[in-house]
């Protein structure tokens, strides 16, 4: 607020002396329009002869002043001199277009290298003598020196200046107070954020702080809610996956063990494959972690979506788990629309959302049941879905086993608890709707007991392109 202020001060000054000059100038303008209108009257046309009656008593008045110096010249038609200062400057052409007439103009010029103001004005001779129409121009001109001018203007500069020196440095300091008083609040607010520790997310306290700054410590304070919520998330991650790899690594760890101690073969043999179990288990659990990091990262990851086949995406996705299909005695079927349907996504996650729904319905599959992977449009909507015919899912249980490590109690299946909170995230960077319902082709012959699943994910309708665009 300083430097502004510093700057306008001197451009205040300026203002006021142009101003102060004007205003100097207005009075003794009067006065030389005064004079040249008395000398103007005293200009008559004498048998074709311009003449000057001013009598020597008035020329001693018109040059009467003891600051400045006073000039006259009258001139004729042809601009021959008739009287006064013979050496004044005559006007321009261009000022002489401007005076045509009878009123006085004003200009700026010098006379004898002193700068002088120069009032001036044409008197039509012809109709002072009442002959003829055309006109007979003479000149009158009275210049001045700019001393008293000058001198009026110092005066009212030094009435406006002189205040402002004790006024300026007032403004200052109240300035210096009045933003110290009104930022010490904000001062007060840094040290208090300063002095906090790394892990205190605790909402800022927004009394103490002016009115103006409500709103960012409000938003700063919905930021620290989301920040505190998405570490606590993080933090019970962690703590989830630790727990979850104690288990096969200590079955590793014990199947080792026993391994050492065995002698038999056939002993050291099971341990073996016990132990390639486990070691299977801790590797799929860590893939699925990675799995779902990835998805979660996605949006940081600032990848684009691109356009993908999701009939095309899914038959892929399918030839990855024929053979476990057949090991696991289940019927995976496939079924597509005639036309294609294509939606906005990244490849590679989509692929791992498809995975993993097709890895959880055969597990939860018994053998001689059957998976079917289904592409179609629900209106426009494209829709994926994964049906089953196990044991399906409770109504209660529905939205819990979206969340990461949950397991249904009593399901006997292999798992970690992690595959549909892979598929929930992956669905929600696509913007998706994902659901689960009991399958309605399930409930028949000898399955009848078993309601069976289907889970649906909803895409949004892929913009159709402009045809009119570039």
């Amino acid at each position: 607020m300083l430097a502004p202020l510093l700057l306008l001060w001197p451009m205040s000054i300026a203002i006021t002396y142009l101003v102060a000059k004007s205003i100097a100038n207005q009075p003794f303008d009067h006065a030389l329009e005064d004079s040249v209108t008395v000398l103007a009257q005293q200009v008559v046309d004498t048998d074709g002869k311009v003449v000057s009656r001013l009598p020597g008593s008035a020329r001693d008045i018109l040059r009467a002043d003891d600051v400045d110096n006073v000039y006259f010249q009258i001139t004729g038609p042809r601009a021959e001199y008739v009287d006064g200062d013979r050496d004044l400057p005559a006007p321009t052409e261009e000022e002489r277009e401007r005076a045509f007439g009878p009123s006085v103009r004003f200009r700026n010029d010098s006379m004898r290298g002193t700068p002088v103001r120069v009032a001036y004005s044409y008197v039509n001779l012809r109709l002072v003598a009442a002959r003829g129409d055309e006109p007979r121009l003479a000149l009158v001109q009275v210049a001045e020196t700019l001393d008293k001018r000058a001198q009026l203007a110092n005066e009212i500069i030094k009435g406006v200046i002189l205040p402002q020196f004790i006024i300026l440095p007032i403004v200052l300091a109240l300035v210096w107070l009045a933003l110290a008083r009104g930022l010490s609040p904000l001062a007060q607010l840094q040290e208090r954020i300063r002095a906090r520790r790394p892990d205190d997310l605790s909402p800022i306290d927004s009394r103490q702080v002016p009115e103006e700054i409500s709103p960012l410590v409000g938003s700063l304070n919905d930021m620290l809610g989301r920040l505190s919520h998405t570490i606590d998330m993080q933090k019970r991650f962690i703590a989830d996956a630790a727990h979850q790899m104690k288990t096969p690594l200590a079955g590793m760890r014990m199947q080792s063990e026993l391994a050492l101690r065995q002698r038999s073969p056939d002993e050291i043999h099971h341990s073996l494959i016990q132990l390639a179990k486990s070691s299977e288990s801790a590797t799929r659990l860590v893939n699925q972690l990675l799995a779902l990091a990835r998805a979660e990262n996605q949006p940081q990851a600032g990848l684009a979506f691109e356009t993908v086949e999701l009939a095309a995406l899914a038959r892929a996705t399918l030839l990855d788990w024929v053979q476990a299909s057949f090991v696991q005695q289940i019927d995976l079927g496939f079924e597509q629309p005639d036309g294609s349907v294509e939606i906005a996504g990244n490849a590679m996650m989509l692929r791992e959302l498809l995975s993993n729904l097709i890895d959880n319905a055969l597990r939860y599959t018994p053998a001689g049941g059957s998976v079917t992977v289904r592409v179609r449009r629900d209106g426009i909507d494209p829709v994926l879905e994964v049906e089953d015919t196990g044991p399906g899912i409770a109504p209660a249980e529905r939205e819990r086993v979206f969340e990461r490590f949950y397991r249904i109690l009593g399901s006997g299946a292999a798992g970690s608890g992690l595959g549909l909170a892979i598929v929930r995230e992956i669905g929600h960077q696509h913007d998706a709707q994902v659901e689960v319902f009991n399958n309605p082709r399930s409930g028949s012959g000898m399955l009848k007991k078993s309601p069976g699943s289907l889970f649906r994910v909803t895409f949004p309708t892929l913009d159709a392109p402009d045809d009119d665009a570039d």
